[in-house]
């Protein structure tokens, strides 16, 4: 794993500064002047709190408006692992508490997903995690189960790439399974709970896909 650089480190810190004065100042702002009683001290913290994470989504999506991430290797030094690595720090430091949490109800993680990137069609929800939202596809009426992994960058020692895995309409990826960076499943397919399907992996539309690491039970019947 690279190191992550201090210049990177201080843009970072210099978006956080942002973030937190946008949420705690909108906080003081919006809620300050209301008559919020007993209440006050712990509606104050709850208003910034929100407000903060809003803010994140913002700050975030314009930053990688004006630098995205691109499929590909990612060269050592070069602007793609400037931006990777800022994004990096985003999830550490932010994002990752936020997607892991069993608190927060699926069809609102769904809302999460979306201000951080992910394409989602209709009626698409994930009960698990997706890593790399901007570089993930999935179509409509798509499942990921309980603590399912989606994500789409390889780290292999000082190796680092980024791809996009892409996932059809009416897929079920099975609750712990894994689905690693460069994959693409066809609609109509199921990926069995506890699977793990390496990357690059091509899944077709119908099929039915296990195990680890994962590979075909079951071909899509015949039209």
């Amino acid at each position: 794993m690279r190191e992550i650089k201090a210049a990177q480190i201080i843009v970072f810190l210099a978006l956080l500064a942002l973030i937190l004065l946008l949420g705690i100042g909108g906080a003081v702002l919006l809620l300050a002047p209301l008559p919020l009683g007993d209440f006050r001290g712990v509606s104050l913290v709850a208003g910034a709190v929100l407000l903060i994470y809003l803010a994140a989504f913002a700050v975030y999506r314009i930053f990688l408006r004006c630098l995205p991430l691109r499929e590909g290797v990612v060269e050592a030094g070069s602007r793609d692992e400037f931006v990777a690595n800022v994004n990096i720090l985003f999830y550490l430091l932010l994002f990752n508490s936020l997607i892991r949490s069993h608190f927060i109800p699926v069809p609102l993680l769904r809302l999460v997903y979306l201000a951080l990137g992910a394409r989602l069609g209709g009626n698409t929800y994930s009960a698990g995690v997706i890593l790399d939202p901007p570089l993930t596809v999935i179509g409509k009426n798509t499942i990921i189960g309980h603590d399912a992994v989606i994500f789409s960058h390889v780290i292999e020692g000082q190796r680092l790439e980024l791809k996009a895995v892409r996932i059809g309409d009416g897929v079920t990826i099975g609750a712990t399974a894994v689905v690693m960076a460069g994959v693409r499943i066809g609609d109509g397919a199921l990926v069995s709970a506890g699977a793990v399907v390496t990357k690059d992996t091509v899944i077709g539309a119908g099929e039915i896909w296990g195990g680890v690491p994962a590979r075909l039970l079951k071909k899509a019947p015949s039209p």
